[in-house]
């Protein structure tokens, strides 16, 4: 099994999972156009994937789904009330290109096992995603606002896992973001900080991880260094597993062996 990303941030979101010969993109925050450049950074054509799997609404999070469904007739998941919340649903998430996905219920896309995760966050019915393969697990958690012990059992057993680090809770209470939009990242159904996320980890049989990307990374109100700090105090060996994905670069194939 291999993960890369397309980029990850306010800007847009893509992770791209590999499994034998089935592709999988878990969201699709760009345009079609940036979609297929950034695909073809990693080597992989639009048309080769097997399915989107969406998050949740946000635009950051489907702005290009819709457009690049529709082109490369590849088929949309998400929960209903995801499906529901998009701008272009007529078009792009009803009918036979969107398939539903109910939190809790595994379901298989080519070789590659699918569990949806409910999750806290202000959307209609988020939810993230864990992947298993030939024994090995892959777990992609970002936009959450609180660890609940559902979240934290889905995570707990992970071979890889692409892990929300929004935000600095002391650079967002002194950054320019206005009061509202501060009281929304840093509440329950907002986003992980860096010390949410350390917590998390610790939880986790971090022994397990081959690879830990940092993710979602506030351009505001974190920076690289200040995640790596809070999750360092959780990962004390090992820190060569631990990586930054950015936004614009994300991150280049990873190997779960």
């Amino acid at each position: 099994m291999q993960l890369a990303s397309l980029g990850s941030g306010s800007k847009g979101n893509g992770t791209v999972i590999r499994a034998g010969d089935t592709l999988i993109l878990v969201d699709c925050g760009f345009s079609l156009r940036d979609t297929e450049a950034r695909l073809a950074r990693l080597g992989i054509a639009a048309g080769d994937l097997a399915a989107v799997l969406i998050t949740h609404e946000h635009g950051d999070h489907v702005r290009g789904a819709g457009a690049l469904a529709r082109r490369h007739k590849v088929p949309l998941y998400s929960t209903f009330g995801t499906a529901r919340a998009v701008a272009d649903r007529p078009a792009g998430f009803h009918g036979g290109a969107w398939q539903e996905v109910r939190p809790g219920r595994e379901f298989a896309v080519g070789g590659i096992t699918v569990t949806p995760v409910t999750v806290p966050h202000d959307a209609r019915e988020p939810c993230q995603y864990r992947f298993g393969w030939r024994g090995r697990e892959l777990g992609v958690l970002t936009d959450l606002g609180s660890l609940t012990a559902h979240v934290v059992e889905a995570y707990q057993e992970c071979d890889a896992l692409v892990l929300e680090c929004n935000h600095d809770p002391q650079m967002l209470a002194a950054g320019p973001y206005p009061s509202s939009l501060k009281r929304r990242v840093g509440g329950h159904l907002g986003h992980l900080s860096n010390q949410q996320a350390a917590t998390l980890l610790g939880h986790c049989n971090v022994d397990r991880l081959q690879h830990l990307v940092l993710s979602h990374l506030s351009e505001q109100n974190n920076t690289p260094q200040h995640a790596l700090t809070q999750i360092h105090r959780a990962v004390e060996h090992g820190r060569e597993r631990i990586r930054v994905a950015s936004q614009q670069q994300g991150f280049d194939w990873l190997d779960i062996l």
